[in-house]
Formats: C-alpha cells, sequence, structure tokens
C-alpha cells in the first residue's frame, strides 16, 4: 500500500490484539482496543480512520451490536466483522443490522487481511468521493435556486425601470425631463450590467485552470486606478493605494484582479452619501511567501449580525448601493482556488477592513 492507513481492531482477547498489531505493522497504522469503550474512545481521536475490524463474540456486547451501535456516530469507517464460529445466522444478522462490508474467519491467514483492508480501502476512498460530490451538487442546486430567483429579481427590475421611463419620457416635451428620464435609465442599465459581470465572473471562477506567473503589482494597480479615477473623483472619495513588495510574487493574475476589483467596486460603492470626506485605501505587502491585500473604506459598514452571511451567493447586507450579490461570493470562491483566507472588520457608520492573504504560488 502507498500510505499507512489508520485500522481500529477490537477484541477482548490480548494475544489477538498483538498478533493483528504485529501482523500488520509494516502495511498500516494499527490502533487496538479490548473493549468497546475504548474503541470509541478511539473513533472520536481519530476521525480519519478508515477501517474498523471486530471481533464477534465479546463479554460486554457482540460485534454485530457494537457496530450497530456505532454506524450513525460514525458512518465512514468500513466495518469488518471477524469470527471464529461457523454462525451464519450471525454474518446475516451483521450484514442487515450493522452495514458490515465483509467478514474474516479466525484464526485469520495474512494475505486474507491484507486483501480485505485493500478492499475496504478502496471502498472507503470511493464512498469519500462519493460524499464530497454529492456535498458539491447539493451546493450547487441550492445556488441554482438563488440563482433562479435573482434573475427574475435583478434583471427584470432594470429592464421594468428602463421601459418605465422609456413610456414616460415619450409623453414629455421638456428636455430637462427627458434628462432626468435618461438618468433613470442610465442607473438602470449600470445595474443590469453589474449583475451581469458579476455573473460572468462567477461562472469563470467555477472552471478553469490556475494560469500561475509572476505578478506586477504597479501593473496591476495602475490599471484599477484607471478604472476608479473617474468614479473617484465623481464622488469625491480619495482613493490611497499602497504597495510593499520584498520578493517576487506568483500566482493567478486574473483572479488576483477579480478580488481586487470586486473588493474595491464594494469600498466605493457603499460609501455614506452624505460625508465629504469618503476614502478608499488599498495596502499591498508581500513578504513572507505570501501577499497581504487590505481594503479599508470609511463607508456605511456592516451590521454585525449579517458579517458572517456576506459570502454567501446573492447576499445583500443593505438596500442602499446597487449591489449583485455576486462580489463577494467571487471574491471567497477564488481565494478557495487560490488558497487564500479573508477576514473582515466593519462597524456601522465607520467603516469596513477587508484583510486578503494569499501564498506564493
Amino acid at each position: 500500500m502507498s500510505e499507512k492507513i489508520k485500522i481500529l481492531y477490537v477484541d477482548d482477547e490480548p494475544n489477538n490484539l498483538i498478533s493483528f498489531k504485529a501482523s500488520l505493522r509494516m502495511d498500516c497504522n494499527v490502533f487496538i482496543a479490548d473493549n468497546t469503550v475504548v474503541a470509541e474512545k478511539y473513533l472520536a481521536e481519530h476521525p480519519d480512520i478508515r477501517i474498523i475490524f471486530c471481533d464477534q463474540r465479546m463479554p460486554e456486547k457482540t460485534g454485530v451490536e457494537f457496530f450497530e451501535e456505532i454506524r450513525i456516530k460514525y458512518p465512514l469507517p468500513v466495518r469488518i466483522l471477524l469470527t471464529g464460529y461457523a454462525d451464519i445466522e450471525s454474518v446475516i444478522d451483521a450484514i442487515n443490522k450493522s452495514h458490515i462490508f465483509r467478514y474474516v474467519r479466525k484464526p485469520w491467514v495474512y494475505e486474507d487481511l491484507l486483501s480485505s483492508i485493500k478492499e475496504a480501502n478502496n471502498f472507503y476512498l470511493a464512498n469519500s468521493m462519493l460524499i464530497v460530490r454529492n456535498n458539491d451538487l447539493q451546493k450547487a442546486y441550492n445556488e441554482l435556486d438563488k440563482f433562479a430567483y435573482s434573475v427574475s429579481h435583478d434583471i427584470r427590475g432594470p429592464l421594468s425601470g428602463i421601459l418605465g421611463a422609456i413610456n414616460v419620457s415619450a409623453e414629455m416635451d421638456e428636455i430637462s425631463e427627458i434628462k432626468e428620464m435618461l438618468g433613470l435609465m442610465e442607473k438602470s442599465v449600470k445595474n443590469l450590467d453589474a449583475f451581469i459581470q458579476g455573473m460572468h465572473d462567477y461562472y469563470s471562477l467555477q472552471r478553469g485552470e490556475l494560469s500561475i506567473k509572476e505578478i506586477d503589482f504597479a501593473k496591476i494597480t495602475r490599471e484599477l486606478q484607471d478604472i476608479y479615477k473617474i468614479y473617484a473623483a465623481g464622488s469625491n472619495t480619495e482613493l490611497d493605494i499602497k504597495i510593499q513588495t520584498s520578493e517576487p510574487f506568483r500566482n493567478d493574475e486574473m483572479l488576483l484582479m477579480s478580488i481586487l476589483n470586486n473588493l474595491l467596486s464594494n469600498a466605493f460603492k457603499y460609501q455614506k452619501r452624505d460625508t465629504t470626506c469618503k476614502s478608499v485605501k488599498l495596502l499591498i505587502e508581500v513578504n513572507k511567501g505570501k501577499a497581504t491585500i487590505v481594503v479599508k473604506d470609511n463607508g456605511i459598514g456592516i451590521p454585525k449580525k449579517y458579517i458572517g452571511d456576506i459570502f454567501n451567493l446573492f447576499f445583500r447586507a443593505t438596500y442602499l448601493g446597487s449591489g449583485s450579490g455576486f462580489g463577494l461570493y467571487n471574491v471567497k470562491s477564488a481565494l478557495l482556488k487560490l488558497g487564500g483566507d479573508i477576514t473582515v472588520e466593519s462597524e456601522e457608520d465607520i467603516g469596513t477592513t477587508f484583510t486578503v492573504t494569499i501564498p506564493n504560488k
């Protein structure tokens, strides 16, 4: 075997325990227990135990009873019954009640033990992968439900606004009134465009391999300044960017740009409307094998009760601004692909600080 898998063997006879562990010491990491209480303690302390061997005939309870008791609490380990008796009823009982993988006769033969372990380990790996796939599928279904609602709400809303403004404008003669309607239409179009861009980023993050190369943070921040300088001037918001690098940094440039763009977009979007001293600060530091990115604003802040939800798909913590519900979810998804992490500190009416750490590839 390529790795030493963890196995638990339960038997009330010390000689059997010693012999079992000695036989498999070169192939497996074996835990031995002379009663079921000790066995459950091992299961609690070592959740990565893959296979449980248990003797059928023990003083306090049978192997079948033990397996039946732990099946719900510890469903992942593969259960194998050891019996020295030609008791077919016990074997049938074990299969029906305890869902055992197979049984092995005592006294065992080393080759039979090794064969059963290999088969059980393959079953464990396949079952674990199935659980992961099922969880991914459930997550996809949940996101699809949210997506269907959001498409209805976030696309129909702006379109209805545009259509309404067009109908009203058709009855107007004053240029000033028509310009006002055009302004409303422009706002609806921007909301729709932001939603579509967020949706595009979302699907881009769900597929594709990483494209690793050396990152030029100076170039990236120049591009970000070009993107946000008009917005900053129009909203009277100061954008302050600082870069401190002590070593080269390699990673996926597209995902880094997506993370920075979404965090900066939020920082600008959720400023206080009646404040003159608006500020957004971006600090990028590269040292000790990682990049630390801090985005800080003095905007409206996030209520504490929503902090745990802001990275969920389509979640909005406020009615202010024009959020699509994709931004922070896309940030979190990108960081998962990069092996990074994000923390948030926020206080209502004071501002928000996002701190991102990304390992050097």
